[in-house]
């Protein structure tokens, strides 16, 4: 099971240090990612270390006449020794060790450690767009000598998913795009007869020292794979050459390069030098992943990398243990070449999924395909008036269903299979985001609420708050009816519920065609910090939909546009950094999760009411029962001081009435199981 650790490092830079460095770490089972927090000191001689070792490398190539990819500078250092470089390299090793195990950062570090497991696949990227950052060789970081399958990437800071093209066809093999540009003083004509090794598995065109328009032309095809050999540079944004006269940015290619990534382009490979400042280019583009060489690069070392990364990735593994695998084969080399691991380098956008050769094509369909006709050929072909006759049926049986379906006739039975479908699914833990205080039949009788007006008295109700808001909650949901002010006897309670930002209550929305007035909120309560109680049942009294957000009546005294919950969890994600927004197609959206709005027409429905902003409720399933979602405690106890602050810390809070006598029953698709 492979894991994702996304290490953002925020603003900063080494000359003054990073105050606020974030780790993100997501599992395949969760959708929810852990996050840890910690900060980087200065640590300004870094690259000062990595600007001498650029140097004593360049002149390692320029005295030992290495054909490299790149046409490389006249060295700023005349005198280079092989026993300085080493030691400058351990010197910086050494350096980037001392920086990540700084203080600070320790708990990012231990809650890594902690959490992952060594046997275990890890994405790790390093998301930056300091270029200093960026070129670092990160794989020096001890965190990667103790996890075997770990490989690091690099990310900008921002990214977005490309929509892909609805119109790319199915293909049995993987297509590649190879250009083969400048070859002068260099040898690509290696890595043709590396690419043709995979003939039978990929579909490959050769570019061999195009012309720009021919190559900005092809582009715009269905390609899997960008490959370029030839002379390559980051002096400015990247440079490619094509051939001894044309020389061409990725910018000027930026049209055909955004049609071929919203194509299916899904990997590009620049097995030239210095390529940091081509991924940057495609990665404004918003590509879905790049391989680069960070340094100048000599053929043996271009060619050996490309040999042993081909196959393992068209073999089946996973696109970092390729890198990690291919990168790591080429220590053999480092006696010739010194510091050979430290080039290969991935550059990442996280908002896409890697995906493996296997997943790229459709062999499985193309071969099913093929054996189904053979079957049919060998079949004896049935006569013309039974194969009219098992038509007409067909269409008869297809119409009848599909007519009925329409009408509404099977939505019945369509949500019931879709509530046996949810009572199948495996328990899961219950949340930690989450605490549920429960007004039960004993708390009625606690001295705080014997003079009570409604199901929790003011006397009680600052006293919770005051318990609560000590251990510093997200958020508080009152899910009791305030239609009435605070007593005035009560004058801190009125205070907090006017100041608070964390204070949440509900009211109801009035529904004339039900002869229902509706309910206000409190009226200490602020209009952003209202939420309305109202939910929507299916025709079978079932509650299968969850109403995010509605207009209200402007008569209404409940005139909140979003749900009690909706309310909750914008205050929850604020401090995660998400803020709420619509989609062009007005859509709402979190972070990186759109909530699909239910429309009239939508699986098992057919003609449901869809008023308001309604979607399907995510149950969940803990402990053989969907009443135990959340932990539970009740009014007495946070009272008597019985509740653990990190219980409380940073959790929602809802307040509710579970007593026999006052609570609210509704069907669920579990009410069977109960």
């Amino acid at each position: 099971m492979s894991k994702l650790v996304v290490l953002s490092l925020g603003n900063g830079d080494l000359n003054n240090g990073f105050p606020a460095v974030t780790a993100e770490l997501w599992e395949v089972s969760n959708p929810y990612p852990m996050k840890f927090t910690g900060s980087l000191p200065a640590a300004p001689d870094i690259p000062e270390l990595y600007r001498a070792w650029q140097l004593l490398y360049c002149a390692l190539y320029s005295r030992r006449g290495w054909s490299t990819r790149l046409e490389i500078e006249q060295a700023d250092v005349t005198n280079v020794s092989e026993v300085d470089f080493n030691d400058l390299c351990l010197r910086l090793s050494d350096r980037i060790n001392t920086w990540l195990n700084s203080e600070s950062f320790r708990n990012i570090n231990e809650q890594l450690r902690t959490r992952l497991n060594s046997s275990e696949e890890i994405r790790f990227i390093i998301e930056t767009n300091d270029k200093q950052l960026r070129r670092l060789p990160w794989h020096l970081w001890n965190f990667f000598e103790d996890y075997s399958k770990a490989e690091v990437a690099l990310s900008t800071s921002e990214y977005q998913r490309v929509e892909k093209s609805s119109l790319k066809k199915p293909r049995a093999i993987v297509r590649i795009l190879a250009i083969l540009g400048n070859n002068q003083g260099i040898d690509i004509g290696k890595d043709r007869d590396l690419l043709e090794q995979l003939s039978e598995q990929a579909e490959i065109e050769f570019l061999v020292e195009p012309q720009p328009e021919l190559l900005n032309d092809t582009l715009w095809q269905e390609w899997d794979i960008l490959f370029f050999a030839g002379h390559s540079s980051s002096r400015e944004n990247g440079v490619i050459q094509l051939n001894q006269t044309d020389s061409l940015t990725l910018g000027q290619l930026r049209f055909a390069l955004k049609k071929a990534i919203e194509r299916g382009l899904k990997l590009a490979i620049f097995n030239s030098c210095d390529g940091l400042g081509l991924a940057q280019e495609l990665a404004d583009m918003h590509i879905p992943q790049v391989i680069v060489m960070r340094e100048p690069v000599p053929d043996a070392i271009a060619h050996e990398f490309l040999k042993h990364f081909l196959v393992a990735f068209s073999g089946g593994q996973s696109l970092y243990t390729s890198v990690r695998e291919a990168r790591e084969r080429l220590q053999k080399l480092e006696r010739n070449f010194p510091c050979a691991t430290w080039l290969p380098a991935i550059c990442q956008n996280p908002a896409e999924v890697p995906t493996t050769w296997k997943e790229w094509c459709s062999a499985k369909e193309r071969d099913s395909a093929t054996s189904t006709a053979e079957r049919q050929q060998r079949q004896i072909v049935p006569s013309r008036k039974r194969f009219s006759t098992l038509l007409v049926a067909s269409a008869v049986i297809t119409a009848l269903v599909m007519g009925g379906r329409w009408l509404g006739i099977l939505q019945p039975v369509e949500l019931q299979a879709y509530d046996q479908l949810l009572r199948l699914r495996s328990d899961e833990a219950q949340d930690q985001r989450l605490l549920v205080v429960t007004i039960t039949e004993s708390d009625f009788q606690l001295s705080e609420q014997q003079q009570r007006k409604g199901s929790i008295s003011d006397l009680a109700l600052i006293r919770l708050l005051e318990k609560l808001e000590r251990y510093k909650p997200r958020a508080i949901g009152l899910d009791i009816y305030r239609d009435f002010p605070a007593d005035s006897n009560q004058g801190n309670l009125t205070s907090r519920l006017e100041k608070s930002d964390r204070f949440f209550a509900i009211c109801k929305v009035s529904m004339p065609k039900l002869n229902h007035p509706g309910i206000a909120p409190p009226p200490e309560i602020s209009a952003e910090r209202q939420g309305f109680s109202d939910f929507v049942q299916d025709s079978d009294g079932v509650l299968r939909r969850h109403l995010i957000a509605m207009h209200p009546d402007a008569t209404s005294p409940c005139t909140t546009p979003y749900a009690l919950s909706t309310r909750l969890v914008f205050r929850y994600l604020e401090d995660e950094g998400m803020v709420a927004k619509y989609t062009p197609q007005k859509e709402l959206q979190l972070g990186k999760v759109i909530f699909k709005r239910l429309r009239s027409r939508m699986g098992g429905y057919q003609q449901v009411d869809d008023w308001g902003y309604q979607i399907l409720l995510n149950y969940r399933r803990s402990y053989h029962s969907a009443l135990e979602v959340a932990e539970k405690v009740t009014l007495k106890d946070v009272l008597a001081g019985k509740v653990q602050p990190d219980k409380v810390k940073d959790r929602i809070i809802l307040i509710g009435v579970t007593a026999e006598s006052s609570g609210d029953r509704f069907v669920t698709p579990y009410s069977t199981e109960q």
